[in-house]
């Protein structure tokens, strides 16, 4: 009677224990098993029904496994979106940029910088400014120019694109929150008494963001800074800009009091 060798028991006993381990793997993976569209249409669910978290677990689950292919191309533009939804804005963005890269060419791709624009959107508004309802135009400016010039990016290169009409309006109230965020920070200065630097900022607004509510503000500002500053010439001229444009404004009302 033969025995097995050592070397052929030491094989035996390694097949086995890989054998388990891989048993043991697949019991706890409920996907195992699954056809690349068995596992897409169970992500797809898990996403309409609201259950990002998971959603976002088998569309990575489906990329590893089926890298290649129309699937695999829906599971990372869904997973950005399941991203954007699960609130991790700056990972949305990371997916977004990583299907534009990929499929630069794809039909949809519109969508990605359209999501881009979207995360970085909500993105500008801080836990913290959200817990003490702080107004926008007092954020830090850095996120909203950010999707600012995603927004653009869409409306640039896809101008027919269905997303492009919502882009410009949130486009619109961006600028609207930087000409007021610049006119915040002329206010400042000006409470701490450097004049110069508020009339500079208030021209600033002038100059970048006409067309915007923020002018009249500006304008009054440049006005009070430049007759804080003894510039008398330039506060007249300010001010003649605004009670020609803005006749019925409450800045304009207030410094023809004080000037008279």
């Amino acid at each position: 009677m033969r025995f097995p060798s050592l070397l052929n028991l030491s094989a035996l006993f390694f097949a086995a224990f890989l054998t388990g381990c891989a048993s043991s793997g697949n019991v706890d993976d409920d996907t195992y098993g699954m056809t690349v569209a068995e596992l897409y249409q169970e992500a797809k669910a898990l996403l309409n029904n609201g259950e990002y978290e998971n959603a976002i677990q088998h569309y990575e689950k489906l990329e590893s496994r089926f890298p290649y292919g129309t699937y695999a191309e829906r599971a990372r533009i869904e997973m950005a979106y399941a991203y954007y939804k699960d609130l991790q804005p700056e990972t949305a963005i990371i997916a977004a940029d990583r299907f534009i890269k990929l499929h630069p060419n794809h039909a949809n791709v519109d969508y990605a910088y359209y999501l881009r624009g979207l995360a970085s959107f909500d993105n500008s508004v801080s836990f913290m400014n959200k817990l003490f309802d702080q107004e926008p135009s007092q954020r830090d400016p850095k996120s909203i120019r950010k999707a600012f010039k995603y927004f653009s990016e869409l409306v640039q290169r896809f101008p027919k694109s269905r997303y492009a009409a919502d882009s410009i309006q949130r486009m619109k109230e961006l600028r609207e929150t930087l000409a007021r965020y610049e006119v915040h920070v002329a206010n400042f200065y000006q409470r701490r008494g450097a004049h110069l630097a508020a009339a500079n900022r208030a021209k600033y607004v002038i100059e970048n963001y006409q067309g915007t509510l923020a002018i009249p503000d500006a304008l009054a500002l440049m006005t009070q800074s430049y007759r804080k500053l003894g510039m008398h010439d330039l506060a007249s001229d300010a001010y003649r800009v605004l009670e020609l444009n803005h006749p019925e404004h409450e800045k304009t009302k207030e410094l023809k009091k004080a000037i008279k």
